[in-house]
């Protein structure tokens, strides 16, 4: 059963399910759903807990063994199952097939997992998991719902504040919930219960935005170039190695490029998509409203440029690297 992140708390209320299985791209809501399904735990008796995690080395028979090693006196157990790579190979593939097709009785067992691709999703074993377990995605919102999710933390602790400053602390923990959430932990600190004013939000809240390249790319896609500015300057002052960002518009302007291509032949994107290896819901919008909005010349002189700033960068042409990425980036963001 696929469980909602906000139905979490409300489906802990009622006797727990035998298994679990957490996963997403962001580790503080990981950590925060698995917190609550342990807390849980131990409120509705499962007084042990084991605790695995699946490294070099590990040995699957662990875990049958971890399932039948109940305490003599009758307590039941929490298994905390940890996988951090994703990847737990054939023989914890077939192990973990076979254990959720016979779980131990007086158990309840916790499988968290990192953020899982396409392929991952459709092996044997987590299909297995997926199932016969209740599965969470834990994933970041997306930037224009992140004013909304402050919001809702703030709330928590009986605080509230203006779109503005909600807006404020958003722009200055780009990409990062774990400094937001500790932003929000600080305001709760600092202020009591109540409004807070964005005098009082610009005072507490550092700038702590983790600039990297998935949201320069999303920047680009997205068309928003004040945004593509802000990311590069974070980028260059974070000393970002030139041929990675280089690596990052490149990859977005052949795709683009490709999609385009294939529109101006008529034939249908999904197609050229799954050619290109884009399966996540959320790139391949992002991917039809830039190509939309993006002429095939555009895209072709766009590569032009992405040729001349890898010259820049061997040292076989002249230019200002961080200014030719600027330029490309805003020439590819521009509504």
């Amino acid at each position: 059963m696929k469980l909602a992140p906000d139905q979490l708390a409300a489906h802990l209320e009622r006797p727990l399910a035998p298994l679990y299985v957490l996963f997403g791209d962001e580790p503080l809501l990981v950590l925060e759903a698995a917190d609550a399904i342990r807390a849980a735990a131990r409120t509705q008796g499962f007084d042990e807990r084991e605790t695995l995690v699946v490294g070099q080395g590990f040995k699957w028979d662990q875990l049958t063994a971890a399932a039948g090693n109940l305490s003599l006196f009758g307590s039941r157990k929490l298994i905390d199952l940890r996988i951090p790579t994703g990847k737990p190979g054939r023989d914890g593939g077939d192990a973990l097939q076979r254990y959720v097709a016979a779980p131990g009785e007086g158990t309840v067992t916790l499988v968290t997992l990192p953020e899982l691709d396409w392929a991952t999703r459709k092996t044997a074993w987590f299909k297995a998991l997926e199932a016969a377990a209740t599965v969470l995605e834990l994933n970041a919102p997306p930037r224009e719902r992140l004013p909304d999710w402050i919001a809702a933390r703030l709330a928590r602790q009986e605080q509230k504040a203006s779109r503005e400053a909600l807006d404020f602390i958003a722009e200055h923990v780009e990409g990062n919930l774990l400094a937001a959430h500790q932003e929000i932990l600080k305001l709760g600190l600092l202020h009591p219960s109540g409004e807070l004013t964005l005098e009082d939000v610009r005072a507490a809240v550092l700038s702590v935005a983790r600039y990297d390249l998935d949201a320069l790319r999303e920047a680009v896609l997205e068309g928003d170039p004040a945004r593509c500015v802000r990311l590069l300057e974070g980028l260059r002052a974070e000393g970002a190695a030139p041929p990675l960002v280089l690596w990052a518009l490149a990859t977005e302007i052949r795709t683009l490029a490709a999609l385009a291509t294939a529109r101006d032949a008529g034939q249908p994107l999904a197609a050229t998509m799954k050619a290109e290896r884009v399966f996540d819901e959320r790139r391949r919008t992002a991917l039809s409203r830039a190509v939309a909005r993006l002429r095939t010349a555009q895209l072709r002189t766009a590569l032009l440029a992405a040729a001349r700033i890898d010259r820049i960068a061997k040292g076989v042409a002249d230019g200002d690297l961080w200014d030719e990425f600027l330029q490309l980036a805003l020439r590819l963001a521009r509504q």
